[in-house]
């Protein structure tokens, strides 16, 4: 991952990220577990994600998508 600026990026919740995706939170937990997706921020009992991380993590999903090597949105991962 890169180097993160905090005075450029910003914190979302997992909300914004299946907004984002249109995928489940739990497949997203799951993701996190197995460190195949950026781990969350903890403040406090709640979680927040770097905004870039994400976004980087998805730019990858893209490229790997269209490369053929991986099938990144169907219904078996929600």
């Amino acid at each position: 991952m890169s180097t993160i600026n905090i005075h450029e990026d910003k914190f979302v919740s997992m909300q914004f990220i299946t907004e984002l995706t249109g995928l489940s939170d739990k497949w997203f937990y799951k993701l996190v577990h197995e460190g195949k997706f950026p781990k969350p921020v903890k403040f406090g009992r709640s979680s927040r994600w770097i905004e870039s991380e994400v976004k980087e993590w998805i730019e990858e999903r893209i490229k790997l998508s269209r490369s053929g090597s991986i099938v990144i949105f169907n219904e078996e991962n929600k």
